[in-house]
């Protein structure tokens, strides 16, 4: 599922190709799942002769803002993703979206068709948006305050980070990563962590989303040490790339990956 890097990694393409241009014609495939709130062709009437003046991000939602309102929001799901092409046959399988501006497309894919595409007046204070929580990247709190969040939270740590409404963008693999690299075990209830425990969390969360960001979401380049590389397919003989025994659990609704001889 793409995570707050890989959906940063897309407003950075979005932006490259889309900001200060004119979109010039919208192509849509009508699907009344991925389109919510909107039809595909209500959605393309709004877009067709607006000007993209900046593209935005919170947590794991984008949105283009553009010279009149509304604007386009869009939520990745599972499999979506943006792809950028110059001639029409080189069109994506699983297209939902199609922008041509200044002979350049930009195409929202979606295999699984578990993404959103929304058309909103005021994406970051209406729902879904409005209702995120911090975004690691953008607006993380200040120690006292990030502290204050968790001590009223009597859920484990792990269910904790991946609530939206708590900090927005955390998905599974970031989650099992940071609590790895913070020695915190997933299931440790948030409000008893200890301060140095709440520091090293924020520490980490901060050092872990920077780095995916910086490597733009290139899993192939994390550093070897990550527990990502080792973490997938509930693989019984599982080990780090110290050698630290891997288990697989059910935590939070979400299948968690995490290293006992490590995490306490």
């Amino acid at each position: 599922m793409p995570e707050l890097p890989e959906v940063e990694r897309a407003r950075k393409l979005a932006e490259t190709h889309l900001t200060g241009r004119r979109i010039c014609a919208v192509t849509t495939k009508a699907d009344p799942i991925v389109y919510t709130g909107v039809t595909a062709r209500r959605f393309a009437r709004a877009l067709t002769g607006r000007c993209v003046q900046a593209v935005r991000r919170r947590g794991k939602h984008l949105w283009f803002e553009l010279d009149q309102r509304p604007w386009p929001t869009f939520h990745f799901g599972m499999t979506g993703s943006f792809q950028v092409y110059e001639d029409a046959s080189q069109r994506p399988r699983f297209w939902k979206l199609e922008l041509l501006a200044d002979g350049m497309r930009l195409a929202f894919r979606d295999a699984r068709r578990l993404g959103r595409i929304r058309l909103l007046d005021d994406p970051e204070r209406e729902p879904p948006i409005g209702k995120l929580g911090f975004d690691p990247l953008l607006d993380m709190p200040e120690l006292p305050a990030f502290a204050a969040r968790l001590n009223h939270r009597r859920a484990p740590i792990k269910a904790v980070l991946l609530d939206q409404s708590f900090s927005a963008g955390i998905g599974n693999w970031i989650a099992d990563e940071v609590l790895y690299q913070a020695r915190i075990a997933p299931a440790r209830h948030a409000c008893h962590l200890t301060p140095d425990e709440v520091r090293r969390l924020r520490s980490t969360i901060l050092r872990v989303i920077r780095k995916a960001v910086e490597l733009d979401a290139d899993n192939s380049r994390f550093p070897r040490t990550w527990l990502f590389h080792h973490r997938w397919g509930r693989n019984a003989h599982a080990v780090t790339y110290r050698g630290e025994k891997i288990i697989h659990e059910t935590i939070g609704g979400r299948t968690t990956a995490w290293v006992p001889a490590v995490q306490t």
